[in-house]
């Protein structure tokens, strides 16, 4: 555990710990580089060594960091120290949305949709990176302080591919979409059906489903229709009530197509609260039988078995049939019958009638009775050329179908509806079935198989020799490849972005790419170019730190990254530079990072040593290893300090800039001594001088 004052990458200093979830601890924490507040999210070190939960955990920063939008809580950084796995997000002041609604109880129909309408924007733009969150739920959606709201933890999250992902449940059950609770198909849809749910608690104070373990809330989701907004707030507004049971419907094809779609009704509905303008797709062929795991059934088994069934909960007083079955509207014709003929002129031969009804009615009721019995037992093998068993043998197994020739949706429906699983292992052209159509399954019909197993298909991709080649229509403007693509026997449509390679109405691409082999009749669609979407960059150096953001916002481009530096000729607070060259032009979208002043850097102090009565060069060699300059002031003679000691400093203590001079008065050694030595030697070179005379004399006394 992280604590107040310690450091991650040297660069993040934690104030304290703000949240914990199942697999890691946020703390709030302080970017020492870019000087803000930040949040830092933990793995918890009990699953720092669980490759497949550090795979979760970073695939969240991979899956998240490319998402820049107003409601989604930003990715900064991601790393790892020291066996320490974290994320850096986007600090938010405020309250999660679940604490919200706890605290007011119930939240207003405008309230409600504004939220919905945000959350919404923020999934809408994960959906278009191909990400769909799988867990979206009030304690994951952040309410700041100035009203703004954003959609945070993509630790579930998942890359859509060309086909639909197939997952297993995840996500928080209360919230759960139908085919993530059985571990079936996920996709945008399935974010969508939470987002209903959280609409649901927003304006009614309560999930719709609730329960004492997670398999009998699951079972619920995938059993259970939604209660009616309506019948606990009877004041919802009409249109915001479908709104809420569109994005809740078991079968995700009856819900929204998109985001974009359900925001587009959340918007109408605050125009016109009370409009019949939602639209519910009609339920077409059969429900999908639930398909639960092993683990699953196991679970509700056991679960089941500890319960016991209270014969006192049904209390036969509770059913009053005086006030079931009341006469007060049957008495008057009663009492006119019995007065017009009496209990013993009723008719024989109804009398005989009713006779031999009531014992047909019983020999019914006895018949049906040994039947069920008979059939559970397993006495009657058939009836009347029926099997009994619905073609399900002592061990369970069932018959395969023959699903060749049908839809995958109506062939789901039948293998459903056998207790079975269907799964596509490919597609390929057919010399008998045509696109779309099942063409070879596995195991084949008739064979014996065990409930819940999955049967293999393999789906035509068209009749052989159906299929050509798209045209290569790019370059050429969108009339003229429309009129080619349709000529070849394809449908067409279009859609349009920015290219600053293509010139604008001309082809950039189309899907199907140009010379692969598709259905005739199937639809191409054409990127068509809208053209250079560059703009020029605008020149912020010198602004203030908010205005230059500001300014590169409302040219189309975003702010990347914001650093600071000292600067001796730009004022505080003011940028000194951006990455992209002003005057050039850039597409919009281009991020141009910052530098911005943090003032003149600030002198560096040296504590002073004093070195008053050492030799010269120990002040010397300290003063070059701190940056500083020496300068003798003065020599002067001392019978306290000895030759080439330091008398005096200047100065002598406190600090001073580096880079500055220190003054010091270095000493000569004592007068007296130096003036007696030189007195001495000057006698004895005097009587150096006489001594040689005298020998000089002597010798040539001697010599004579």
């Amino acid at each position: 555990m992280l604590t107040e004052g310690m450091y991650i990458a040297d660069r993040y200093e934690i104030i304290g710990k703000i949240g914990a979830g199942g697999m890691s601890d946020v703390y709030k924490a302080k970017d020492l580089t870019l000087g803000r507040f930040v949040a830092i999210k933990v793995l918890k070190p009990e699953f720092s060594e669980d490759l497949n939960f550090v795979t979760k955990f970073r695939t969240e920063a991979q899956s998240a960091a490319g998402l820049e939008h107003p409601n989604i809580v930003n990715i900064y950084d991601v790393g790892s120290e020291k066996g320490m796995h974290y994320i850096v997000m986007e600090y938010v002041e405020g309250i999660t949305l679940k604490t919200y609604i706890e605290k007011k109880g119930q939240l207003s129909f405008k309230e409600a949709v504004s939220i919905a309408i945000q959350v919404g924007r923020g999934i809408e733009a994960a959906h278009s990176k191909g990400i769909i969150h799988r867990d979206i739920k009030p304690q994951n959606i952040i309410i700041s302080k100035d009203g703004k709201v954003k959609v945070t933890d993509f630790g579930i999250a998942k890359a859509i591919t060309s086909n639909t992902v197939s997952t297993n449940a995840m996500g928080s059950v209360h919230y759960t979409s139908p085919e993530q609770a059985r571990g079936g198909f996920s996709d945008q849809r399935s974010d969508i059906y939470s987002i209903g749910i959280t609409l649901f608690e927003m304006v009614t104070g309560q999930v719709p489903f609730d329960g004492e373990t997670t398999v009998e809330v699951a079972m619920k989701h995938l059993q259970q229709e939604i209660t009616p907004p309506s019948e606990l707030v009877p004041d919802i507004p009409y249109s915001l009530e479908q709104i809420i049971l569109k994005c809740t419907q078991k079968s995700s094809e009856r819900r929204y197509e998109s985001t974009g779609a359900l925001i587009q009704d959340l918007k109408h509905s605050l125009v016109d609260p009370d409009g019949d303008f939602v639209v519910i797709p009609p339920i077409g062929g059969m429900t999908d039988t639930v398909i639960m795991t092993d683990k699953d059934l196991d679970d509700i088994r056991n679960g089941n078995d500890d319960e016991e069934y209270d014969t006192e909960e049904y209390d036969t007083d509770e059913y009053d049939t005086d006030t079931m079955y009341g006469n007060d509207d049957n008495d008057e014709d009663y009492e006119n019958y019995e007065s017009g003929r009496g209990a013993d002129e009723v008719n024989p031969h109804m009398h005989k009638i009713m006779k031999i009804l009531t014992i047909v009615v019983v020999a019914i009721i006895v018949l049906i009775l040994v039947f069920t019995v008979g059939k559970a037992a397993g006495v009657f093998k058939s009836f009347g050329g029926i099997t009994t068993q619905d073609e399900e043998d002592k061990s369970g197994k069932v018959t395969v179908p023959d699903v060749r020739g049908m839809s995958e949706e109506n062939a789901k429906a039948l293998l459903n509806k056998k207790g079975l699983g269907i799964q596509v292992v490919t597609r390929k052209e057919s010399k008998k079935y045509k696109a779309g159509k099942i063409s070879k399954q596995t195991p084949e019909a008739g064979e014996k198989v065990s409930k819940h197993t999955k049967i293999e298909v393999v789906v035509s991709s068209g009749l052989v020799g159906s299929k050509k080649a798209i045209p290569y229509v790019s370059g050429m403007s969108e009339t003229e490849a429309q009129n080619e693509l349709e000529e070849a026997g394809f449908k067409v449509t279009s859609s349009f972005q920015y290219d600053d390679s293509v010139e604008s109405g001309k082809v950039i691409s189309t899907t199907p790419e140009a010379g692969t082999k598709a259905e005739k009749g199937s639809t191409v669609t054409m990127l068509v170019s809208q053209g250079s979407n560059k703009k020029t960059v605008p020149d912020v150096r010198g602004m203030a730190d908010a205005t230059a953001q500001s300014t590169i916002k409302s040219y189309g481009f975003n702010v990347g990254t914001v650093t600071y530096d000292y600067s001796d000729s730009v004022e505080k607070g003011m940028v000194i530079s951006q990455t992209v060259e002003p005057g050039t032009k850039a597409s919009a979208g281009t991020s141009i990072s910052i530098t911005v002043s943090n003032g003149p850097k600030p002198e560096e102090k040296i504590e002073v040593q004093s070195f008053v009565g050492q030799q010269e060069s120990a002040l010397k060699s300290w003063a070059s290893s701190k940056g500083l300059y020496t300068n003798i002031s003065d020599s002067q003679y001392s019978d306290s300090y000895a030759k080439g000691c330091i008398i005096s400093m200047t100065p002598s203590s406190g600090t001073v800039s580096k880079g500055g001079t220190i003054s010091y008065v270095i000493s000569l050694g004592s007068k007296s001594q130096d003036s007696n030595n030189t007195g001495n030697n000057g006698d004895n070179s005097g009587n150096s001088g006489n001594n040689g005379q005298n020998s000089g004399d002597g010798n040539n006394g001697g010599n004579q």
